[in-house]
């Protein structure tokens, strides 16, 4: 144990040891030398150093692993940082690294690296926004700076992803009728994704079902695809989604562009085609993005291309909406700031992994919020982390929040030095990359187990996959959440029944040892149990009623047992309430037994107990024998008989 905290400390001396060591128990150590912990790099004979091996998980059909093997070749291997506990804080703030050059050289090398790959993607998801190419660079410029600033994931690059750039499409045709009020929803999303941060509802957005997000996933993955299809062919995109692109390719295959369909399907070979061992210099993106262009500005010419691009700082784009307004869009604004909050922490999860530390949700969700209010007011597209950006930063070296802040200073430095260079990027360039990324955001590996898996969990993906590509993105969502509550409502209705108990209590066990009693029925059970263990909730209130409520009628008197009740919601103490009522319209009397904690606050709450009267409440069965006795009027002085089975 101690040889391991001396590894975590990373030979930081005698007082850093003794502070990591005392940390799990919430001690500090006390030294009077103040020297700073430093930091070494593994050497050959340390353990574990070949890294960590980890089972490689797709998330979310984004085919990024979940845990990677993190060998790495020559002397500078990884740097495990000094850690000081303090009460207060969390592990990542309090974590202090020796920066030095070197430091610096990775997370520079890592910021260079992610902006190769979000400059042609950015540029792409302007353009499938509806809000233009350089909508993109300004939207990976702002979520980039200020999510690496405020956010809870050090390593974590931002920017515009597949699923806000289609989200966005929707809200630009359906929801807006201009950019600024497309704007005022970005603005607003930002708002609510850092509201949810501040009321620390952060790892519940992460308890969306893996269903849902894999349908919607899988939705995005096709919608970008279909929305290429038009561009790839020469022609301009349609509006309506995948419906508008299917009345419209029959128009777009006659009048062709095969100088544009030629440079499409150059870049998407390149893209699929790129070597893996090239990826580290060049990403595939960018290569493909790059053979498409020099097709087009050497020999095929008559392509459509990007257009005159706007130059300089961008401008804040604040314009006043009505009240009207702000009411219709806290809707598309909600579901901006589910999906960017979901995206985001999934991928903070994959960071981790890699980098072998632990992210803070609630402070990533207000750094992504403050992001994409800044995006808002500049212009620029909503953006959210992804492992797009956010691997290559970590395999490059990238290890601070500095690679996040180089990853967005070299893109400005990009718009403002060669915009005029993008104008001439062809279309259908940026749409044969595209066609790969749509490709990759599908979650195939769960699509081919379509078979396998159950009927609720294919319910639910197909219903959210087929309302977001033919019907609407936005509400595909909310279809997939109420399905999936609706399927595990179901699931839990059996478990929760399973512990529900209903037994009749002989008389002759449970009231009096006399068995030779004149005229007694060996088999009358006057009083009957109903053992209400575990959680209650709406889920099996309803067939609780029926099926109770035939047991009560049996009995003269029904003993109601809360004591292995953990938790009782709403519905299911409304439940408890109607069938004391039963009861009582039964001529049965009623006692209550085990009333504590949660549970006796809720059954108050909602006044349950308002038919039982105080002294028909019991503590344990011992006492509520002697109530039932005393209410069936039989002999006081008769010894009742103690049954374990009870």
């Amino acid at each position: 144990m101690v040889e391991g905290f001396e590894r975590l400390a990373g030979g930081a001396g005698v007082a850093a040891r003794r502070a990591a060591f005392l940390a799990p128990l919430g001690l500090r150590a006390t030294d009077s030398a103040k020297r700073p912990p430093r930091v070494r790099r593994r050497q050959a004979g340390d353990s574990h150093r070949g890294g960590h091996v980890g089972t490689c998980a797709r998330v979310s059909g984004i085919g990024i692993p979940a845990a990677i093997n993190t060998r790495r070749r020559g002397p500078d291997h990884d740097q495990i940082p000094a850690l000081e506990y303090n009460p207060a804080g969390g592990t990542e703030d309090r974590m202090r690294m020796n920066y030095d050059f070197d430091a610096l050289r990775r997370d520079i090398l890592g910021g260079v690296t992610a902006m190769v790959v979000a400059l042609p993607l950015s540029l792409a998801y302007g353009v499938v926004s509806g809000m233009g190419a350089a909508a993109g660079l300004y939207g990976a410029i702002a979520v980039g700076f200020f999510a690496a600033l405020f956010g809870g994931t050090a390593t974590q690059i931002s920017g515009p992803t597949a699923p806000m750039a289609i989200v966005m499409a929707v809200i630009v045709t359906s929801y807006t009728n201009s950019l600024s009020e497309a704007l005022t929803v970005v603005l607003l999303g930002g708002l609510l994704q850092a509201l949810l941060g501040v009321l620390k509802l952060g790892r519940f957005v992460a308890y969306t079902p893996h269903v849902v997000v894999s349908g919607f996933l899988s939705a995005i993955g096709f919608l970008v695809m279909a929305i290429h299809v038009l561009p790839l062919l020469g022609s301009a995109p349609a509006p309506g989604g995948a419906v508008g692109m299917i009345l419209a390719l029959p128009t777009a295959l006659h009048d062709v562009n095969l100088s544009a369909l030629t440079i499409g399907f150059a870049a998407l070979a390149v893209s699929v085609l790129w070597p893996r061992r090239f990826t580290v210099f060049l990403p595939s993106p960018l290569a493909g993005l790059i053979s498409g262009t020099l097709l087009g500005a050497l020999w095929l010419t008559d392509a459509p291309i990007i257009g005159q691009m706007p130059t300089g700082l961008p401008a804040l784009q604040l314009e006043l909406p009505s009240l009207a307004f702000l009411a219709r869009a806290v809707g598309p604004a909600l579901t901006l700031a589910l999906i960017g909050s979901v995206v985001s922490l999934l991928t903070s999860l994959v960071a981790d992994s890699m980098t072998r530390t632990s992210h803070d949700p609630e402070r990533e969700l207000i750094g992504q919020g403050v992001g994409n209010i800044a995006a808002g007011l500049i212009g620029g597209l909503p953006g959210a982390g992804t492992p797009v950006y956010t691997v290559p930063n970590i395999r490059a070296g990238g290890r601070t929040r500095v690679a996040g802040v180089v990853f967005a200073l070299l893109l400005l430095a990009l718009l403002l030095g060669l915009g005029h260079h993008v104008e001439s990027i062809p279309l259908a360039a940026l749409a044969g990359v595209l066609m790969k990324v749509g490709w990759d955001l599908v979650d195939w590996p769960l699509l081919t187990r379509l078979h396998r898996l159950r009927r609720e969990h294919v319910a639910v993906i197909l219903a959210t996959l087929v309302i977001a590509v033919f019907v609407d993105l936005i509400g595909a969502v909310a279809v997939g959440l109420i399905i999936s509550g609706l399927a595990r409502a179901a699931q839990v209705e059996r478990l929760e029944l399973d512990s529900v108990i209903s037994v009749p209590l002989l008389d002759r066990m449970f009231l009096s040892e006399d068995e030779e009693a004149a005229g007694a029925d060996p088999f009358a059970a006057r009083v009957g149990m109903v053992a209400l263990k575990g959680s209650l909730t709406v889920a099996s209130s309803k067939k609780l009623v029926r099926t109770i409520s035939i047991d009560i009628k049996d009995h003269d008197v029904v003993i109601f047992d809360f004591s292995k009740a953990a938790y009782i919601d709403d519905s299911a103490a409304v439940v408890v309430r109607q069938l004391i009522e039963l009861a009582k319209e039964e001529q049965t009397q009623t006692i209550a037994m085990g009333l504590f904690g949660d549970v006796a606050y809720t059954l108050n709450a909602f006044d349950v107990l308002r038919e039982v009267p105080p002294e028909q409440i019991a503590k344990d069965v011992d006492e509520a024998r002697q109530i039932a006795k005393r209410l069936l009027h039989l002999d006081p002085s008769s010894t009742p008989v103690t049954d374990d089975r009870t």
